[in-house]
């Protein structure tokens, strides 16, 4: 060790003494957790994802249906809700109440997939854009700049009419289109963050770019990428179920909640309406439900917002 160097402070275990935006993240992190706790829009919001969860992939164990081969007997298409069949069936003789099950679990995994994936893309470019600055950071801004001045939804129909759409390659486009906002909020927050008094001790004293960025930058900005994780669920749902709706949905035995939908549209003037508006509600209720969780954490993290 050179005469410069200051030697590390150790706890009284021997272990070294956390840092200071270690600290204030640690601190900062069981107000957020105590505030979110009692925020009245995360216990709704999680309840109902809960429950929209647990109808989609529990449900069918304990509601049997056969979603992979549509009905072959004539009777037993467009029933009326009753009997066997509460919600009634469709116009291929699928159980609706056993399609509206199975349709929730394709939208929630693309959900999560997107989110997922739009987040990791999102927070590393922004970060490298943060951290780069100068000329780098312009040249990535203007890139990013570009992307967002072009409709998300019109840029989204011309890709899935260019390439053939299947589950994977819908959950890769609507991702290209979701990480733009994280990836700016992400590099704003970088900026900020980079004046901070822990992080410029930690630039003195010899920390390298890669290990300010995951000690103290990304730790720090947690709280905008778990917000923008959130919504990003609920846009890519919403995203899926446009397309499905306009018919650009992957080709059957795949369904969704907007697919049914669009199936059901043609016959909701003769009375059909169990075609429609069950899963239009499923849609709009879990849409509520990641909104509320989102509200909530962004509000948990405002400390100004805390007490509400």
């Amino acid at each position: 060790m050179s005469a410069t160097e200051t030697p590390p402070v150790a706890a009284a275990g021997g272990r070294p003494l956390p840092e200071a935006g270690e600290i204030a993240t640690q601190g900062s992190g069981r107000l957020t957790l105590s505030a979110f706790a009692r925020n009245w829009q995360a216990r709704a919001g999680i309840v109902i994802v809960l429950v929209i969860v647990c109808f989609c992939f529990l449900g069918p164990f304990f509601y049997h249906t056969n979603q992979g081969v549509s009905g072959l007997n004539l009777n037993v298409k467009d029933l009326a809700p009753g009997g066997n069949h509460p919600i009634g069936t469709d116009d291929s003789g699928y159980d609706v109440l056993g399609r509206l099950m199975v349709s929730g679990q394709h939208s929630l995994e693309l959900g999560f997939a997107v989110a997922i994936l739009s987040t990791v893309v999102g927070t590393v470019y922004g970060a490298i854009s943060g951290l780069a600055g100068g000329i780098v950071d312009g040249f990535m801004m203007r890139v990013l700049d570009t992307l967002l001045a072009i409709p998300t939804l019109v840029l989204l129909l011309v890709l899935v009419n260019i390439f053939t759409p299947n589950v994977l390659s819908l959950i890769g486009l609507i991702a290209v289109l979701s990480w733009l906002n994280i990836a700016r909020l992400v590099r704003g927050e970088v900026l900020a963050l980079r004046t901070r008094e822990f992080v410029i001790a930690a630039r003195m004293m010899g920390s390298s770019k890669n290990r300010m960025l995951w000690r103290h930058l990304l730790p720090n900005a947690f709280g905008v990428i778990s917000v923008n994780a959130t919504f990003s669920i609920a846009d890519a749902i919403l995203y899926m179920s446009a397309l499905s709706f306009l018919g650009l949905a992957p080709p059957p035995p795949y369904t969704d909640w907007g697919a049914m939908m669009n199936n059901g549209l043609n016959d909701l003037f003769d009375g059909y309406w169990w075609l429609v508006y069950p899963p239009a509600v499923l849609l709009i209720i879990t849409l509520m439900g990641f909104s509320l969780i989102g509200d909530a954490v962004r509000d948990s993290l405002d400390v100004r917002l805390r007490r509400r």
